[in-house]
């Protein structure tokens, strides 16, 4: 019998040994399958990427709106509304069947609005309490007419004097 109960320890022993080791494999592994490769971890929350739209800054200001590009064609566009006001703003893009807006964005503070925009004409505004009547407001053309609609003139043609008498 004695000789059982020590068979029986090795046994024991090696089988927890066995256990933890195996469970301490599988916490390593784990922890290592979370690395993306670059010497960080991967989170729960993708970074943006191209495929959320192509990126438009909009600046935000007491009372009007500047756009990083006039040029759109159809797509996905992500606008990222930075408020460099003094006062509460934000940024709708409305139009084509399209009615997107941010939430109100304080001083200093940013948001973003993903919009998948169709060939038409849009409406780029500031929705709070009639700032767009007070000039936040732009017009953008998604499609081929944009060239047209949305780029100013390079340059005027020379006006001629009309005519006098000398006077």
């Amino acid at each position: 019998m004695k000789d059982t109960i020590h068979t029986l320890l090795p046994n024991t022993r090696r089988r927890m040994v066995f256990g933890l080791t195996a469970a301490g494999m599988t916490a390593l592994l784990a922890a290592c399958g979370a690395n993306n490769g670059s010497g960080g971890t991967t989170t729960t929350t993708p970074p943006p990427s191209a495929a959320a739209g192509t990126p438009v800054a909009a600046k935000l200001v007491d009372f009007h709106i500047t756009l990083s590009t006039h040029r759109f064609t159809a797509g996905p566009y992500t606008f990222t509304a930075k408020n460099d006001g003094k006062t509460e703003h934000a940024l709708e893009v409305e139009g084509n069947g399209a009615d997107h807006r941010t939430p109100g964005i304080m001083p200093g503070h940013s948001a973003t609005l993903t919009v998948n925009l169709k060939s038409g004409t849009y409406e780029v505004y500031c929705p709070i309490d009639g700032h767009k009547e007070l000039g936040m407001k732009t017009d953008i053309t998604v499609g081929a007419a944009h060239a047209a609609v949305n780029k100013a003139p390079e340059h005027s043609p020379a006006q001629t004097p009309a005519p006098s008498n000398g006077y």
